[in-house]
C-alpha cells in the first residue's frame, strides 16, 4: 500500500488524495481500509431500524426533559443557594477550567454547556460566569480524540500519523482560546454580541419564544413531576440538589446514548460523506464536518472517526482539518435547542448563553481557519506534537494529563479552593 507520508514526517499538502482514496501519484485505490466501511445500517432489519429511530425520538425528548428538571432544581434552590453553589466558579480562570476537566471527566462538552446554559436560564449563574465555562467546554471535548490516537502507539509509523491528525483539534481549540478568552476579559465582546442577537430574535417570527412553547412544557411535565415528587420527601435543601444531580445525569445519559445510536443508524452513511468530502474541497469538508455532527450531537464521534483513516495513512492531518472546525460549529446546535427548554423571567438569558457558544464557536472559524495567517498553526503543532511523540510514545500521554487534568485541577484548587 502506497504510504501516505515519508519518513520525514507527514505530508500535510491539502491536496494528497481525492474522493476515491488514489494518491496524488494517482497510484491504485487504497481499498483495504475502505472495506471496512460498510454501511452497518443496511445489516439492520426494518424493525430494528424503526426501534432505533424511535429510541432517538426518545432519547431527544429526556433531553429537553433534563433540561427542565434542572431548572426546577436551581429554582427550588432559592437565588441565595444557586449562586452559591457557583460562587467557586466566579472566577474566571477557575470557570474556564471547570469547563475544561468537567468535560474530560464526563466526556461530553454539550453536558457541560447545557448544564452552564441551564444555569444561566435559572438565574443561578451569571452570564459572565458561564461564558468561561463554556470555553473551557470547547477545549475538554477534544482530549478523546487524543485517546483514539493512543491506539496506534504499537506501531511507531501509524502512532506518527494519528496524533497528527487528532490533536489539530486541540491546538485548533488551544488557539482560539488564548485568543478570545483575553479579549472577553477586557472588552466582553461574546457578551455584548449575544445579548444583541438574544434581544434581536427573541420573541420575533425568526426564533420561537421559549415562553410560548406550552406543548413542550406539556410534553416534559409528567417526568418532570415525577423526579420532583421523588426528591421532594428530602429536606427543602438536599431535595433540589438531588433534581439538579438527576437532571445532569439525564442529561449525560441522553447525549451518550443518542450519539451511539445515531452512531448505528447514521455514521456509516455519514462517514462516507467525509470521506469523499475531504479530498475535494476544504469548505465542502468543514460543511461535512458541521452536518455529520448536527445528526450524531457528538462531534467526539465526527473527529474520532477520522483518526484511523489517519493513521493508516488515507487521510492526512491537513484534510481533517477543516472537518474538525466544521464538527466545533455542529456542536453548537444542540444546545441552542437546549435552551429552548427553558422558561421563567430568565430563559432569555439562557438563550443567551447558548448563543455565546455559537458565536464563539463562529469567530474561532473566521479568526484562525478563513483568514490564512493563523491557519498554518494548529497543524504545525499537532504534526510537531506527533513526531515528537513517535519518537518518545510517554510524549502524548503526558501532555494529555498535564493540559487537560493536572493544570485545571490545580487552578481550581489554588484560585477557587484555597
Amino acid at each position: 500500500m502506497a504510504e501516505a507520508t515519508s519518513d520525514n514526517g507527514p505530508d500535510t499538502s491539502p491536496t494528497q488524495g481525492d474522493a476515491s482514496g488514489r494518491g496524488p501519484s494517482g497510484d491504485s485505490p487504497r481499498t483495504a481500509p475502505a472495506a471496512q466501511t460498510d454501511d452497518e445500517t443496511d445489516r439492520l432489519p426494518p424493525s430494528a431500524k424503526v426501534l432505533g429511530w424511535c429510541g432517538v425520538a426518545g432519547l431527544i425528548y429526556l433531553l429537553i426533559c433534563a433540561v427542565s428538571i434542572i431548572s426546577r432544581g436551581f429554582a427550588g434552590l432559592g437565588s441565595d443557594a444557586a449562586h452559591t453553589m457557583f460562587a467557586f466558579a466566579a472566577h474566571p480562570w477557575v470557570g474556564l477550567s471547570v469547563g475544561i476537566l468537567g468535560t474530560v471527566l464526563i466526556q461530553s462538552s454539550t453536558t457541560t454547556t447545557a448544564i452552564a446554559v441551564t444555569a444561566v436560564g435559572s438565574g443561578a449563574l451569571p452570564i459572565q460566569g458561564a461564558i468561561p465555562i463554556i470555553l473551557g467546554a470547547n477545549v475538554g471535548t477534544t482530549v478523546t480524540t487524543s485517546l483514539v490516537a493512543l491506539t496506534f502507539i504499537g506501531d511507531r509509523t501509524e502512532f506518527r500519523r494519528a496524533p497528527g491528525a487528532s490533536t489539530v483539534h486541540d491546538f485548533y481549540n488551544w488557539l482560539a482560546l488564548l485568543i478570545f478568552f483575553p479579549v472577553e476579559l477586557i472588552w466582553h465582546p461574546l457578551k455584548h454580541l449575544s445579548g444583541t442577537l438574544t434581544d434581536a430574535l427573541y420573541g420575533t417570527d425568526w426564533l420561537p419564544n421559549p415562553a410560548h412553547l406550552n406543548f413542550i412544557r406539556a410534553a416534559t411535565r409528567p417526568v418532570e413531576h415525577a423526579v420532583i415528587h421523588t426528591t421532594s420527601h428530602v429536606s427543602s435543601t438536599l431535595g433540589p440538589l438531588f433534581t439538579i444531580l438527576i437532571g445532569a445525569a439525564l442529561i449525560l445519559i441522553a447525549v451518550r446514548y443518542l450519539g451511539k445510536l445515531l452512531k448505528l443508524l447514521m455514521v456509516g452513511r455519514a462517514r462516507d460523506i467525509l470521506l469523499k468530502a475531504v479530498g475535494r474541497n476544504a469548505y465542502l469538508a468543514m460543511a461535512s464536518g458541521m452536518g455529520v455532527t448536527v445528526v450524531t450531537q457528538s462531534s467526539t464521534i465526527t473527529t474520532s472517526v477520522l483518526v484511523p483513516f489517519a493513521g493508516t495513512g488515507i487521510l492526512t492531518p491537513a484534510q481533517v482539518y477543516p472537518v474538525v472546525v466544521g464538527s466545533n460549529l455542529g456542536t453548537t446546535f444542540t444546545v441552542v435547542f437546549a435552551a429552548f427548554a427553558g422558561v421563567g423571567q430568565d430563559a432569555k438569558i439562557g438563550l443567551q448563553a447558548a448563543f455565546v457558544h455559537l458565536l464563539y464557536n463562529l469567530f474561532a472559524i473566521i479568526a484562525i481557519y478563513v483568514i490564512p495567517l493563523l491557519r498554518p498553526v494548529p497543524l504545525f503543532c499537532a504534526e510537531n506534537l506527533a513526531r515528537i511523540a513517535s519518537e518518545h510514545r510517554w510524549v502524548l500521554a503526558v501532555y494529555l494529563g498535564t493540559v487537560f487534568v493536572a493544570l485545571p485541577a490545580l487552578v481550581i484548587v489554588l484560585v477557587g479552593v484555597l
